[in-house]
């Protein structure tokens, strides 16, 4: 066997072992009876420490990291996050490490900083249930982030919808017809508006944004706004119905029930149906 032939074999035979370490440290997800299965942790672990002392790179530290986490191991998942470059990999193994040890807040800043949308949008969710306006302005800097970052629109465009629905509940915490609870709902339309405009084919979106406008009062902009939510997707009852609360509010009834028969033989139990159905009670 030449030396280029005996490099070329050794490279492949190390290749495969990592390659079944690999598939060894994710067991779980494997069928019974296969060959992941068969290959005991401890030997998998024992080729990737291997490695992260001979040669190191990102893919064993990462999969190091995650392996320390499922085994309960902070500080060992921490020291292999560390050794990774600056990049939304490290941060995000550095959040679960601060999650693990009940540093929550920590955590948080690593998620933004990821950033991990689904983590900060989880815990604003938790958060607005006492203030509302704190989770508002958590998710705001989690839209700047991935502003920021050039991240794809549709990203951007859901962290603004999700804003629009947190200044709404911030709003119906405020006096009825009370200047602060207008300037609240006010932003949310703000919020739909920059969704809207970052995504425009969203049904949802455009349906939040025509109901915050309706809300105020901006009726021909609402009725714009369900049209082109309808011309998005014909079958859409939510649109549809909505194009009879604006008829109602207009003082067309006859055109609000026709909107509202066309809607509830598509979906009875959409949302805009039931509130159609109570205006015309």
């Amino acid at each position: 066997m030449t030396i280029l032939g005996a490099a070329t074999a050794a490279l492949l035979l190390g290749l495969a072992a990592v390659q079944f370490a690999s598939d060894a440290l994710h067991r779980s997800a494997a069928a019974p009876g296969t060959l992941p299965r068969a290959i005991p942790q401890g030997a998998a672990l024992a080729v990737y420490r291997l490695l992260d002392r001979t040669a190191p790179a990102a893919y064993v530290e990462e999969t190091l990291a995650r392996h320390a986490l499922d085994e309960g191991d902070a500080g060992a998942a921490e020291r292999y996050a560390t050794r990774l470059p600056a990049s939304p990999v490290r941060d995000e193994l550095l959040a679960h490490v601060a999650l693990a040890r009940g540093q929550k807040r920590l955590a948080l800043e690593y998620f933004l900083a990821a950033p991990d949308a689904a983590a900060v949008t989880a815990a604003a969710e938790v958060l607005a249930e006492r203030d509302p306006a704190a989770a508002y302005d958590l998710v705001r800097l989690l839209q700047i982030r991935l502003a920021m970052l050039g991240t794809h629109p549709d990203a951007v465009a859901e962290a603004r919808w999700e804003m629009g629905g947190l200044a709404n509940r911030k709003a119906w915490r405020q006096v009825s017809g009370s200047v602060a609870q207008r300037d609240w709902l006010k932003r949310g339309l703000r919020d739909y508006e920059a969704a809207v405009a970052l995504a425009p084919l969203s049904e949802r979106y455009v349906i939040a944004d025509a109901n915050q406008a309706d809300l105020l009062g901006e009726r021909e902009r609402a009725r714009t706004l369900f049209a082109q939510a309808v011309a998005i997707d014909p079958a859409s009852a939510e649109a549809i119905a909505g194009l009879g609360v604006i008829a109602y509010e207009n003082g067309d009834r006859d055109a609000a029930v026709a909107y509202l028969l066309h809607a509830r033989a598509i979906d009875p139990t959409a949302l805009m149906v039931r509130a159609l159905e109570r205006d015309l009670k």
